[in-house]
């Protein structure tokens, strides 16, 4: 696993933890606790789970310098630029793909099961976005009927990977393929209002 692509998926994450403060009136402080919290919370959570120990960013702490930067950048621009709620939505769409096969990936290079590792890169996807979302005090996206395959378009992707390791291992281009499973999933049920049926007793 390429390092770029870890630090490229938490600066993502970060991004989307930013642009996540949209209007909590929070200062720079409490900013990057939420980018932080997005972009390392499904990593560690996955880290806990494998037995790596120390946690991938207390191992090489220049992660959390990638995600700072990253969210500094961002707090800059947004104060002058009005950044559209979709922007959220696409960069956490690009962060739930980047980080759910980096879990994916990761789990395998430890020895964990298929299923296992399907699990794992779905928890690295959605795990940090979940956390972010609590400490704002809201529903996390990924359990809103109206977010639209979020942790469905994870679960898809990562099953790709698997698959394309298991059955096709000379083959190169898995991690891309799989990365684009997730990501044409979530925009297009985003512009089509995709959704799994809703849970309703009948009254």
């Amino acid at each position: 696993m390429s390092p770029w692509f870890e630090h490229f998926a938490v600066a993502v994450c970060a991004i989307s933890g930013v642009l996540a403060a949209t209007g909590q009136r929070l200062d720079l402080f409490g900013v990057l606790v939420l980018a932080l919290v997005t972009s390392v919370g499904g990593g560690t959570i996955r880290d806990l789970c494998l037995g790596v120990r120390p946690v991938f960013w207390v191992q090489d702490p220049s992660h959390i310098v990638t995600a700072t930067l990253a969210a500094l950048g961002t707090f800059v621009v947004a104060r002058y630029w009005k950044m559209p709620h979709k922007a959220l939505l696409i960069a956490d769409a690009f962060g739930l793909a980047l980080f759910t096969i980096v879990g994916v990936e990761k789990s395998l290079v430890y020895q964990s099961s298929g299923l296992i590792a399907i699990m794992l890169g779905v928890v690295t996807g959605v795990a940090g976005g979940m956390l972010r979302d609590v400490l704002r005090r809201e529903v996390p996206m990924v359990f809103k009927p109206d977010i639209y395959f979020y942790a469905t378009a994870a679960f898809a992707g990562a099953v790709v990977y698997v698959l394309l390791v298991r059955f096709a291992p000379a083959f190169t281009g898995g991690r891309e393929i799989s990365m684009a499973v997730i990501l044409v999933l979530r925009l297009a049920a985003m512009g089509w209002k995709w959704r799994l049926p809703e849970f309703r007793v009948r009254g």
